[in-house]
């Protein structure tokens, strides 16, 4: 998938140097008038729904350097993913005005291409009377439109005035959702922006690291898993292996570390769900049927992630009402999708993958699906659409063995389920008897403008049947 990033285009100061292109006519009332761009601003691209700023990871390319059509340029890091950005014209990267660590605005210039190395110079000047705050970048890109319009006439104004910031992303680079490559020693490694932080950290040579993320890109755990490696084989000190230890997990006791972008989304978000009102009801299921069924089908690569996002699908199927989303405090959707989103904690954030249309896709499917999903979650490469079209959110932590918990409601959805560990537990049987059985406690979070108590606990009824008499599971 590829996206065009804002620019703006900027006329050349001397007129004996004309580019050859791109070359933009506009008709006027006597003649075709042509403009000729030299100089474009590179702004900072909106990479999801949600993303209001974003961060260089770094820049792959350096100020001076000649630029080929499809080249990766920099890194930016949203709220959801790392991607890559390629430049869409041939070129120089004639200035960066966003260094590496620095955040912008979407919309934002973060540097300037020249066509040709005669454009650098006008480019660098430019660059150094803009100021890098959001207002004088914003400032800066009205008054290079209105430097346009007054060359190109009034109806270059009139379309700048109405175009909505997706149709202005006009076209010096675009977007590529392949990882960051590093270059160790002259070997090509691709790793995630995390993983070369931790390797830089850890003193750990990435060259020399097998990736197990997609397409054998190097990840966190694959580098900490080589530092613990590297210090087994030399026989630490306890304190060096207290020291190795913390350092795995990124940690510096005592230090005050801001947000990352992803952190800072789901900080907003966290806030935005105080605004709706919403109740909780809590249910047991018996998972004796539902356990034995996993192990049946383990082997087939079936994952109890799986099991009970289907379980969930085909109960929602009867209760349309629980899938529904409020998102204006007015009205509801009765969405005519069932697309379970699961939460998954990765490095620095959670993210929720989507299970789409659930209840219609076999679990030997789906199961491959959601592996893929969260391998691209981990290495920050999931598509806007395999994240943010959920209706029906799951969180699951009985793998950690917690027992019950609440969860947050995501901002635009109806519901999210807590779902804690299956354990063996004594019960009373209805004829008296004590008798053992495995049984698994979720709490659901709902939003109580549009799902009243009853749906909710008919909802989970149906669910229980689901999960206790689990052979539609495999249709």
């Amino acid at each position: 998938m590829a996206h065009l990033l804002n620019t703006s285009f900027i006329p050349s100061s001397s007129p004996s140097l004309r580019p050859r292109n791109p070359t933009i006519l506009i008709q006027t009332r006597r003649a075709p008038t042509r403009i000729v761009a030299k100089i474009r601003e590179i702004f900072m691209p909106a990479l999801s729904s949600t993303m209001t700023e974003g961060k260089i990871v770094s820049w792959m390319k350096s100020e001076g350097d000649k630029l080929s059509k499809g080249e990766s340029v920099v890194v930016v890091e949203s709220d959801k993913a790392d991607m890559d950005v390629e430049t869409f014209y041939d070129g120089y990267l004639a200035a960066i005005m966003v260094d590496e660590g620095g955040v912008a605005p979407v919309g934002s210039a973060i540097a300037l291409l020249a066509e040709s190395e005669a454009e650098i110079a006008d480019a660098k000047s430019k660059a150094a009377s803009t100021s890098p705050s959001s207002s004088s970048s914003s400032s800066s890109s009205s008054e290079t439109t209105n430097s346009a319009a007054e060359t190109v006439g009034p109806t270059v104004v009139a379309a700048a005035a109405v175009a909505p910031p997706q149709v202005k992303e006009a076209a010096s680079l675009s977007l590529s959702l392949s990882t960051h490559p590093a270059s160790e020693g002259g070997k090509r490694v691709v790793a995630s922006p995390y993983a070369k932080k931790l390797a830089k950290e850890l003193k750990v040579e990435l060259g020399r690291v097998v990736g197990s993320g997609p397409s054998g890109r190097v990840v966190a755990k694959d580098v900490e898993a080589a530092a613990a490696a590297a210090a087994v084989s030399v026989g630490p000190t306890a304190a060096e292996a207290a020291s190795v230890a913390a350092k795995s997990v990124g940690i510096e006791l005592g230090t005050v570390v801001p947000f990352t972008t992803m952190q800072g989304a789901v900080s907003r978000n966290m806030v935005e769900s105080l605004a709706v009102p919403t109740f909780r009801v809590g249910y047991t299921f018996t998972t004796d049927a539902l356990d034995a069924l996993y192990k049946k089908i383990k082997s087939k690569g079936v994952t109890m992630t799986a099991l009970l996002a289907k379980a969930t699908a085909l109960a929602l199927a009867k209760h349309p009402v629980v899938n529904s989303s409020c998102r204006d405090g007015k009205s509801f959707t009765y969405n005519s999708s069932i697309n379970i989103a699961v939460a998954v904690a990765m490095d620095g954030g959670l993210i929720t993958p989507v299970l789409q249309d659930a209840d219609k896709v076999d679990i030997y499917s789906l199961s491959r699906k959601w592996k893929e999903l969260v391998d691209k979650a981990r290495a920050k490469q999931l598509q806007p659409q395999e994240y943010n079209t959920g209706t029906f959110t799951l969180s699951n932590l009985g793998m950690f063995g917690v027992d019950r918990f609440d969860a947050i409601l995501p901002p635009g959805t109806g519901a999210i389920m807590a779902v804690g560990a299956s354990q063996p537990t004594v019960v009373a049987t209805k004829d008296g008897r004590i008798g053992m059985k495995n049984q698994m406690q979720v709490n659901v979070t709902a939003d109580h403008r549009v799902i009243y108590g009853a749906d909710l606990a008919s909802f989970l009824q149906t669910l229980a049947n689901i999960i206790e008499e689990p052979k539609d599971l495999t249709f």
